[in-house]
């Protein structure tokens, strides 16, 4: 999981703990941002339910960082996938991450339609 976020969508590592009443867990963002994703992990196998309208959608922050990650994702053997909504068959590319969770890469500059 760390290396897809942090190899294929370039986020960094901001902190993570070990052990905390039984959980481990990572933070991963821009430092820059306010904001940042968590993933953390038990001994309990995780039950995830989700549908094909819960997507997480990252937008790069220029046309290079975007080509990057687009690079990246072809070169790892990812494949793209057709989302449901049909503004993203426009305006992003789907790929599932590691754990299943639908990722969509969209340009800097959205296409209206």
């Amino acid at each position: 999981m760390r290396e897809f976020y942090t190899e294929v969508l370039e986020l960094e590592v901001l902190g993570n703990f070990i052990g905390h009443n039984g959980y481990d867990g990572i933070f991963l963002g821009k430092k820059e941002s306010d904001w940042h994703l968590e993933f953390t992990q038990s001994s309990e196998k995780a039950v995830h339910t989700f549908d094909e309208d819960d997507v997480l959608v990252f937008y790069p922050i220029s046309h290079a960082e975007h080509e990057r990650i687009l690079d990246k994702i072809h070169q790892m053997g990812f494949t793209l996938m057709a989302p449901k909504n049909p503004y993203w068959k426009i305006n992003g590319r789907m790929i599932l991450d590691p754990d299943g969770f639908r990722i969509i890469i969209s340009p800097l500059r959205i296409k209206h339609a």
